[in-house]
């Protein structure tokens, strides 16, 4: 068990693990580009911001001093400018250059003008024209001269006239802005790093959560697999796997009902050899016995001899009535067995039923009173299986009456069922044994019942059951009986 716990474990942390790295890879990556694409504008767009500050700062400075010509060495002096520009420069975190409005002279921050326009790579100059032409651009055509990636804004210096006095170069190495995203991607990779060993975790403990309940159902399968039907998974969950451990804890108790009604039917078995061993048991020896007395010679007498002869041939007809309620119940309990139904009228088969039983009734002085409102009680069955049953609790009914009194039956039909009922005065049925008069060898041992084999009534139920019929029995000892068959309209 815990090997396939392990397994279903470490498969689910593995899939759980390998989903999230991926997961956390193609974030990664798109988050790189992003950021990357992201920093680089925003340093582009504040290097602008920052060159255009500038820009505004010294077209003050320049301000007083359009008269002149070329406002770079006048006023202060090369000195006053060049400090002024280092402090700029300084404020600016980047280096600047100025050019000046002749377009000759670049101007760095420390004062120092050793650079021609015409010394600029191809490209740059466009960027210093188009700052003169009053456009703001950043570009990286000054990498090449600076010897390092970098990034270039350029933007014109405007006078209050509209004027354009010169431009500020504002350069930024590229590497300052790929520092920034190497410290986000290294934070975001330590970050995901992080994350990965937290949802190890969270993975083993969701999995374990998912895996406890398969473990109780193989345990509880386990245990149905040796034949111990009580178990329960215990397993409540409003999920796919709680319906599967519904279907166990179902099964199982299936499985307890099919047990229990086997052991309920070898004891049947059981029940059944010991009794029909019994039944015939007595008959069969009395036959020998009988038999033994004739050839041996030990009976002489010619009214002895015609005694045991009456003997034997009762016991010969107790026996054929035995096989044949045998073979009958046999054939009714087979479901491939088919009754030859159709519709009949009930009634008919009542009074061809009581007409047959009317000499047996007469013999112990006992009247058949039949009731029914109605002419005409169509149900579909089989005539001979439904007579038979008839005669059955019929026979018993007047068997177990005392003389002198009566056996009534009643048949009532409303718009849903057909109803019988045959009451007698007899000594009636104990409450305990009520339950088991359907059961095959089930008789009352006594005077009136010695010749009963203990099927008619077993056979009677199986009818009932094969016409889809109930038949029901109220009884109490020395109050009669009452069987009652109902026959439900489809």
């Amino acid at each position: 068990m815990t090997s396939l716990k392990n397994k279903i474990l470490y498969r689910l942390i593995f899939y759980f693990v390998t989903s999230f790295i991926v997961f956390a890879a193609v974030i990664g990556i798109i988050f790189t580009v992003l950021f990357s694409t992201y920093n680089m504008d925003g340093h582009k767009n504040e290097l602008e911001r920052r060159a255009r500050s500038i820009a505004e700062t010294l077209s003050g400075y320049f301000e007083p001093r359009k008269q002149g010509g070329s406002n770079m060495g006048h006023g202060n002096g090369m000195g006053g400018y060049g400090a002024y520009l280092r402090f700029i420069e300084g404020i600016a975190m980047s280096d600047i250059w100025i050019v000046d409005n002749s377009l000759e002279q670049i101007t760095f921050g420390h004062g120092q003008s050793n650079i021609n326009l015409k010394d600029l790579p191809e490209g740059a100059d466009q960027t210093v024209m188009r700052a003169f032409a009053g456009e703001t651009s950043v570009s990286e055509n000054f990498s090449v001269f600076l010897e390092t990636p970098t990034i270039t804004a350029a933007t014109p210096i405007t006078l209050s006239d509209g004027t354009v006095a010169g431009a500020v170069l504002l350069h930024s190495q590229v590497s300052d802005v790929y520092k920034v995203t190497s410290g986000g991607i290294v934070t975001l990779i330590i970050s995901m790093a992080a994350a990965v060993f937290i949802s190890v975790y969270v993975a083993f403990l969701l999995s374990s959560h998912f895996t406890k309940p398969l473990a109780k159902m193989k345990a509880a399968a386990l245990k149905v697999g040796k034949g111990d039907y009580s178990v329960s998974t215990g397993v409540k969950q409003s999920d796919e796997i709680g319906e599967l451990a519904l279907v166990i804890d179902n099964m199982a108790k299936k499985l307890a009902l099919s047990s229990e009604e086997s052991v309920k039917l070898e004891n049947l078995r059981r029940d059944f050899i010991a009794n029909i061993s019994h039944e015939l048991r007595t008959p069969v020896t009395v036959i020998r016995g009988s038999l033994e007395a004739l050839c041996d010679g030990v009976v002489t007498d010619s009214k002895k001899v015609t005694e045991y002869h009456q003997q034997m041939f009762s016991e010969s007809l107790y026996l054929e009535r035995l096989v044949s309620d045998l073979l009958d119940l046999a054939r009714l309990q087979n479901p491939d067995f088919k009754i030859e139904a159709q519709d009949v009228d009930f009634k008919s088969i009542i009074e061809d039923v009581i007409r047959s039983m009317k000499r047996i009734a007469d013999s112990k002085n006992i009247v058949l009173e039949f009731a029914c409102a109605g002419e005409i009680f169509i149900i579909n069955g089989d005539y001979a299986r439904l007579r038979q049953m008839l005669i059955v609790i019929l026979d018993n009914a007047v068997k177990f009456s005392p003389e002198g009194e009566s056996v009534y039956i009643t048949l009532v039909k409303t718009e849903t069922e057909v109803k019988l009922a045959i009451r007698d005065k007899g000594c009636g049925v104990p409450p305990e044994d009520v339950p088991h008069i359907f059961d095959r060898f089930y008789k009352q041992r006594s005077e009136k019942n010695k010749t009963g084999t203990g099927l008619g009534l077993a056979i009677a139920k199986q009818i009932a059951d094969r016409h889809g019929a109930i038949i029901e029995v109220v009884s109490g000892k020395g109050k009669g009986s009452a069987f009652v068959v109902t026959f439900k309209y489809l």
